[in-house]
C-alpha cells in the first residue's frame, strides 16, 4: 500500500481509537457531553453503559484496521474500512445528524477507495 493510504487508513484508526476513549471513559464528561449534542447531564449517566458497548465496537474496528496495517494486508483493510462505512451511513441515518458520517464516513471512504485502486 502506498504511504499516503497507510496514513489515512492509520487516521481512520486513531478516530475510532479516540471514540472509544470519548464513550468508554469520558461520556460523562462535559467536552463529552457537547462533542455528541447530549442535552443534559442526567441523560449522559443514564446512557453510559450503553455508550461504553458502543465505545468497546469502535475500539474493535480500531483494532482491526492497526491490524491491517501491521499485517499488510489490504482484505482486512477493505473489511474494516467497509464496516467504519457502514457505521457511519447508520449512525448518520439513526441520529440523524449528518455530521457524523462526514467524520466517520468520509475518511473510510477516501481509505477505501485509494486501498482499491
Amino acid at each position: 500500500m502506498e504511504y499516503i493510504t497507510l496514513v489515512l487508513i492509520a487516521f481512520v484508526a486513531f478516530e475510532h481509537f479516540y471514540f472509544l476513549i470519548l464513550e468508554m471513559f469520558l461520556w460523562t464528561k462535559p467536552k463529552t457531553i457537547k462533542i455528541f449534542g447530549i442535552r443534559d447531564q442526567q441523560l449522559a449517566e443514564d446512557t453510559k453503559v450503553l455508550a461504553a458497548n458502543q465505545g468497546l465496537y469502535n475500539g474493535f474496528l480500531s483494532a482491526g484496521l492497526v491490524a491491517s496495517l501491521i499485517l499488510e494486508d489490504e482484505r482486512m483493510s477493505i473489511l474494516f474500512l467497509t464496516f467504519v462505512i457502514i457505521a457511519g451511513i447508520y449512525g448518520a441515518y439513526s441520529t440523524k445528524k449528518i455530521r457524523l458520517f462526514f467524520v466517520q464516513g468520509i475518511p473510510a471512504i477516501i481509505a477505501l477507495l485509494l486501498v482499491l485502486f
